[in-house]
Parts: structure tokens; sequence; C-alpha cells
């Protein structure tokens, strides 16, 4: 089950991901896995308190005109491996980037940067691979993921949109 993408009309940054997790499909939205580190991270990068629900994940997004999606529309993938996705249909980046002020795209682990960069790819837009939020990426201390991503978050507000 692929989640709808989140956008609004001041979104200028897109982070994209793989596929949602066992934990997230089973929450409906992304980045449930209680371990993964993306949303204490966003909201430490934001200054903001770590959002608890959904609507708190979504308003914590469009208020800094962040918009979120994942590469992959549909796929086999064997629990949460990355390594095990095959039979790809890709999302349709290229069409969200024409409802939205994007800017850069950022691809949430090197997996996510290789399916962006092989079904999608737009000239126009940077993307940049940062390291992956998920548990499984251990090496990658919170410290670390701060100091890398803080490159590219900014805390500049928008008012939040759809």
């Amino acid at each position: 089950m692929a989640f709808a993408p989140v956008y609004g009309p001041g979104s200028h940054t897109l982070i994209v991901g793989t596929w949602p997790s066992p934990k997230s499909r089973e929450q409906g939205f992304y980045y449930g896995h209680p371990q993964n580190r993306f949303w204490p991270l966003l909201a430490r990068l934001l200054g903001e308190l770590r959002p608890e629900d959904i609507p708190a994940k979504k308003r914590l997004l469009l208020t800094h005109g962040l918009a979120l999606w994942d590469t992959i529309e549909s796929c086999t993938i064997t629990g949460a491996s990355d390594a095990s996705i095959r039979d790809v249909a890709p999302t349709d980046i290229a069409g969200l980037v024409q409802k939205a002020p994007i800017r850069q795209i950022l691809c949430n682990g090197g997996t996510a940067y290789r399916l962006y960069q092989k079904y999608t790819h737009l000239p126009d837009i940077p993307a940049i691979q940062l390291p992956s939020t998920s548990p499984a990426n251990a090496a990658w201390t919170m410290e670390r993921l701060v100091a890398a991503w803080g490159k590219y978050i900014q805390t500049e507000s928008q008012p939040a949109g759809v």
C-alpha cells in the first residue's frame, strides 16, 4: 500500500523514501517504525516538538515547506528490506513537481536515491542523497544525521497547505 504524497502550495523541498515499512503500513503513514529517526530528526532540525500523530506530522512538513513521498508506487518486497525490492512501479514524482514549487529533492538513503535516478531523474531539480534515517543504518548516529541533513533542511516557515 503506497501512501499519497504530502505537499502544499509552499512545498519547496521534497523528501523521498523508497516504500513504507510494515510498521508504517500498519500505522497508515510514513516512517512509522518507532526506531526510525526521521520524525525526531526533522523536529530537531526545525526547532519543533516531535510530532506524535499523523495530523501533527503533516503540519510539521507543510509549515516548513516540505513535501514527502516515496519513489515506489508498488513493488514486491520481503519485510522492510530495501535490498529485496523488485517489480517496481515508480510514483509520478515528475507530476508532483508540476503541482508544487519543488526546488530540491532529498533522498532518504541510497536506495531511494538510486530508484529516483533510475525512474524519475529531473535534471532541473537537484537531488541529494542523504544517509538513511532507518534503524538499520546504525552507523549514522543522530548527531551525524543532524549534520548531514541540516545542510538541506531550513527552518523557514511556510503557511500550511493541503
